[in-house]
């Protein structure tokens, strides 16, 4: 197959503004709300403290994952490492980074709609894919689509090589945006001061 032949990739830039307008959306019902239960609840801080570490785990597993595909993206079929247990681990990861944001705000409400929104984003983003994919490692791709999940992940089928090639522009730049993600917990907890000293005003509550 020629190069002017190859099939085109899923542009990606429709998967980033649909996420920019969830953001967008969080941002806009955070500014004027709180959550229902609040410090004194006994509710809240386990909420956080949950939040936080699927920030983490979303975070080290986009970085596992990057060092398999970052220097292979579309150009070669990943079938092990993280990509042996979910044909989108970086979606899947991305998935639980969001569940914990909603869950640092300290709402199941929230929570629930950020993870649908994003669950139908991404679920759309990697048929999209897998039907790219499909066009051009053909057989290949159809043996291992057969085997591994979508999203969901099966940890019983793990396998890896003993070493990998990575692509560090790729790896800096998840980096880069794990630090952004990261800084989402100190702005979370500026957001609820300024609630609780009126500096915004508080319009709703959210359960």
């Amino acid at each position: 197959m020629s190069p002017a032949s190859q099939p085109a990739p899923f542009n990606q830039k429709i998967r980033l503004y649909s996420l920019w307008l969830l953001a967008a959306a969080f941002l806009s019902t955070f500014l004027f709300s709180m959550p229902l239960w609040g410090d004194d609840s006994g509710i809240h801080e386990p909420m956080e403290v949950t939040g936080l570490v699927l920030l983490f785990a979303a975070i080290l597993g986009r970085l596992w994952s990057i060092l398999y595909i970052g220097a292979h993206k579309n150009s070669r079929l990943i079938t092990d490492g993280p990509y042996s247990i979910s044909r989108n681990p970086l979606y899947l990861f991305s998935l639980i980074g969001v569940t914990g944001i909603g869950l640092m705000f300290g709402s199941l409400l929230i929570t629930a709609a950020l993870v649908g929104v994003a669950f139908l984003i991404f679920r759309g983003t990697a048929l999209r894919e897998a039907a790219h994919l499909r066009r051009k490692f053909g057989a290949a791709y159809e043996a291992y689509a057969a085997e591994t999940p979508l999203l969901r992940p099966d940890f019983s089928r793990y396998r890896s090589e003993i070493e990998v090639t990575f692509s560090t522009v790729a790896l800096a730049t998840t980096f880069r945006d794990a630090v952004c993600l990261l800084a989402l917990f100190p702005s979370v907890e500026v957001l609820e001061k300024l609630h609780a000293a009126g500096y915004l005003a508080t319009l709703f509550y959210i359960p």
